[in-house]
């Protein structure tokens, strides 16, 4: 296996090596027109994004600028997908959101890692850990997610949280490190902020 498979595999290599540099620097080219691009330039940013992202699908696409990922073609995500301004997504390994995604400011998503010896890690080798993000997830402001992090279905995550460990389906997990808080019920369903009730029928 060359490095760009091992690091495809999940497994320890070296970042500058078999055209890894190359296909970040593209990278990097591409994320620069994106992100000065005109902001009412909505065609021509959607098709760009959809160049720089692996797989996508049709409907409702939006990455407010700035963006910043390491290969592009490691994120795949589905439809009504917004995410909000200094998103970072370090897509050494695979990175798989569902539909109906929303997330705040200031959110990264890093699969990318180093070993812990310094020994090793001043060897060079890196890793990246596949993430994997459910649908109808919600993610709060400044929220880090760690490589290997399963997100289910139906999630919200608090802002400011560090989420190191999976989180099931249907719940609030909050804090560093990321912790359930409570499961989300049909209770939940009539509010819009806390104790706060919706004035307005929310399906109109």
């Amino acid at each position: 296996m060359n490095h760009k498979e091992r690091m495809l595999a999940n497994l320890p290599y070296k970042s500058w090596l078999d055209g890894l540099n190359e296909e970040r620097m593209e990278c990097k080219k591409k994320l620069y027109t994106y992100n000065n691009l005109p902001p009412d330039a909505q065609d021509e940013r959607d098709a760009l994004l959809r160049d720089i992202l692996g797989k996508t699908k049709e409907g409702f696409l939006c990455i407010e600028s700035p963006f910043h990922c390491d290969y592009g073609y490691n994120i795949e995500v589905g439809t009504d997908f917004f995410a909000n301004y200094n998103f970072i997504v370090l897509d050494v390994g695979k990175v798989k959101i569902g539909d109906h995604f929303m997330c705040g400011p200031n959110v990264s998503i890093c699969t990318a890692g180093h070993p812990v010896h310094p020994e090793t890690r001043n060897s060079g080798y890196e890793y990246g850990i596949d993430i994997t993000i459910g649908e109808n997830v919600w993610i709060g402001g400044g929220v880090f997610v760690c490589p290997g992090v399963t997100i289910g279905n139906n999630v919200v995550i608090g802002a400011g949280s560090v989420v190191n460990k999976d989180i099931p389906d249907n719940v609030i997990a909050v804090g560093n490190p990321c912790r359930v808080l409570r499961e989300i019920t049909d209770a939940d369903r009539d509010y819009y902020f806390r104790d706060r009730k919706f004035d307005i029928d929310y399906n109109e």
